[in-house]
């Protein structure tokens, strides 16, 4: 597209594109937003947002453990979640029952805390700042 064709909708998220110059040139422009793509950027930040909400409850319901909890609050799923504790996808998925969550040795609470860059306090005690 070409520089003047660039959406300035005064949205809400501001984004760099790629345009072509007077010359033919590609270079790059700020953009103040394209209301279709801001809409669809605040329904998703909106969707997650409920979702976390929704964990939550069920951490404080007892219903499931704080790494399910804070694998929404930061946006992972389960395949990436596990990756990065380095442990097979059944033992994280077992880890979000409470039961089991709370026998976990202090060596695996700190591999999930070390995930989420939180101490293993906060991974534990979700209504506490988090």
């Amino acid at each position: 597209m070409k520089k003047n064709e660039v959406p300035q909708d005064n949205g809400e998220f501001k984004d760099l594109y790629y345009a072509v110059d007077d010359n033919g040139n590609y270079i790059t422009t700020q953009s103040t937003g394209w209301e279709p793509k801001s809409i669809a950027l605040s329904n998703a930040i909106e969707e997650i947002n409920e979702r976390v909400a929704n964990v939550k409850t069920r951490v404080l319901n007892n219903e499931t453990s704080p790494i399910e909890y804070h694998m929404e609050l930061h946006k992972m799923d389960i395949n990436i979640l596990t990756s990065y504790v380095g442990l097979w996808k059944w033992r994280v998925k077992r880890h979000f029952k409470p039961s089991v969550f709370k026998k976990l040795s202090i060596d695996i609470l700190q591999k999930y805390a070390d995930v989420f860059e939180i101490s293993i306090d906060q991974l534990k005690n979700i209504e506490h700042g988090n």
